[in-house]
């Protein structure tokens, strides 16, 4: 069975950092195009960072850009979100999703509240 565990979530205030990790088992890790969603209560799931098979090319959205990372180490199966200057309209659930093909999986799911 495929399972996509995160963790790292929490509380943490303005301008601080955390690093979420996505630990990947049941498929072939490396050939999985990887990507970190974000959902706020009551707005859309949006894709906040993507990272391509084998870790050939990444992509962060605007609202991100230049505090988040995205990583990944095929020898452990994890995908990574190094997330800095973090701000309250970063606070959501954010989801680890692999891609390959016409396969789809989703993590559970980890809270991340940015406040003071």
């Amino acid at each position: 069975q495929v399972q996509l565990v995160e963790s790292g979530g929490g509380l943490v205030q303005p301008g601080g950092s955390l690093r979420l990790s996505c630990a990947a088992s049941g498929f072939t890790f490396s050939t999985y195009d990887m990507s970190w969603y974000r959902q706020a209560p009551g707005k859309e799931r949006d894709l906040v960072a993507s990272i391509s098979s084998f870790g050939y090319s990444t992509n962060v959205a605007a609202s991100v850009k230049g505090r988040f990372t995205i990583s990944r180490d095929n020898a452990k199966n994890t995908v990574y979100l190094q997330m800095n200057s973090l701000k309250p309209e970063d606070t959501a659930v954010y989801y680890c999703r692999a891609v390959r093909l016409s396969r789809e999986y989703w993590g559970q799911g980890t809270q991340v509240t940015v406040s003071s």
